[in-house]
């Protein structure tokens, strides 16, 4: 079956390499590099067993915060924009319990089988993107916390997630030396041995290298405009340059996702929540910068340790597709690693990013068909801050519904699902 992928961050890229592993025929476009979206600077941790969603019971008491203060990490920003509000609504109904635990269910089966995916994935191809298994550390500041985080713990055991045990901060210390500067600030932690790190945009690129030697076809810096229809499927997508046929296709375009599907009459529920990332050289002076893959609960921050650099993440903006990068949140992120790390690093580069995380209310992605959508488009969208960790899950999702359709067809003739011209 000839196949085309809309997308190529981790989410697309990861369905690309699912679908030739299975035999498919892929082509895959993009207005951009690959990995250049909402993958190049994320937080870099790969968070199969904590998966606790952003929308939870405990966002009510946090939404005057939210709404006014400069300072939150968490930042609503109301605009003239239906779809923000749609959003926004939508979002703060998913927050009571039943619902953060049915998507808590939910996220930890699809990150288990994308942790399987990703494994044999690194075993087959074993790309350079300074992948590390030191496990993660979620800090919590105060006792309330902490107890709200255990139950969570709790509540994922018996989802069957990987072991997980709350340490005291003396254990902290233990498993990560770098924190004992805030040894006294800190009430305890999460631990989860398990827990891993990559630099995607590395991935990314490997990723393109062994998809091409597989013979999938790269259509890139091509604007998608639309698509063109025959009865209930789609015949092709158009582009700036020319139509691209195919048998089936799957939308991977990330926040950009729902203008497209705008397009066929499809509302995606995904909007984009602004993050921030900065990437620094590490002091390799032992217990200097940490190693273990550390969250800051409290101030919404991931530091996760890439080789000699380390990455720091963090914010949530529901602010629109706004690109700038201020100053004042990169100075946050600075301000919250020395804060946490005094001595990891010389702060002279801090390769300041931002990228737009799509997201769905509930923090469920989109993974699959949808009722009134053609028949051939497949959905794999709104993975949140999560686009890294569920990629691979999602993928076998994809390729499932893909064989679902029954057996392939003999590959297509030459050209197809490669560049037309309009």
């Amino acid at each position: 079956m000839q196949v085309t992928v809309l997308g190529a961050g981790i989410v697309g890229l990861a369905a690309a390499w699912e679908l030739s592993l299975r035999g498919h025929a892929v082509t895959v476009i993009d207005r951009a590099a690959p990995g250049h979206g909402a993958s190049g600077g994320n937080g870099a941790q790969l968070s199969y067993s904590y998966v606790q969603p952003l929308a939870d019971p405990s966002i009510w008491a946090q939404l005057p915060k939210l709404l006014l203060s400069r300072t939150s990490p968490l930042k609503l920003r109301p605009q003239l924009d239906p779809q923000q509000w749609r959003w926004g609504l939508e979002f703060l109904g998913a927050c009571n319990a039943e619902t953060s635990r049915s998507t808590t269910e939910q996220l930890l089966a699809l990150a288990m089988r994308s942790r399987a995916g990703f494994e044999s994935m690194m075993a087959t191809l074993q790309p350079d993107c300074d992948f590390s298994a030191t496990g993660k550390l979620v800090i919590y500041r105060s006792q309330a916390a902490l107890d709200g985080a255990a139950r969570q713990v709790e509540l994922q055991s018996e989802l069957g997630s990987a072991p997980q045990r709350i340490v005291s901060p003396d254990e902290c210390i233990v498993i990560e030396p770098a924190l004992v500067t805030v040894r006294n600030e800190i009430a305890g932690a999460v631990y989860t041995e398990s827990e891993c790190a990559a630099d995607c945009l590395k991935l990314c690129i490997a990723l393109v290298d062994a998809l091409q030697a597989r013979g999938v076809h790269f259509i890139l810096g091509e604007t998608i405009d639309g698509f063109a229809l025959r009865g209930d499927s789609i015949s092709a997508v158009t582009t700036s340059r020319g139509a691209v046929d195919g048998d089936a296709f799957v939308l991977s375009l990330g926040s950009a996702s729902n203008a497209l599907a705008q397009r066929l009459g499809v509302r995606l529920p995904v909007y984009p929540l602004k993050g921030y990332s900065i990437t620094l050289a590490v002091d390799e002076t032992p217990g200097a910068a940490p190693t273990v893959s550390v969250t800051d609960s409290a101030h919404k921050v991931v530091f996760a340790r890439l080789g000699q650099r380390l990455r720091v993440a963090g914010m949530a903006e529901l602010v629109g597709a706004d690109a700038s990068i201020p100053a004042a949140r990169i100075e946050s992120l600075v301000a919250s690693t020395r804060a946490v790390f005094p001595n990891c690093s010389d702060f002279a580069e801090l390769n300041p990013w931002t990228g737009m995380r799509p997201a769905t209310p509930t923090g469920l992605p989109i993974v699959g068909h949808l009722p009134g959508a053609p028949r051939n488009l497949l959905f794999n969208t709104g993975h949140g801050a999560l686009g890294f960790t569920l990629s691979f899950g999602s993928a076998g999702r994809i390729a499932d519904a893909l064989d679902e359709f029954g057996p392939s067809p003999a590959l297509p003739e030459p050209g197809r699902g490669r560049e037309t011209k309009g």
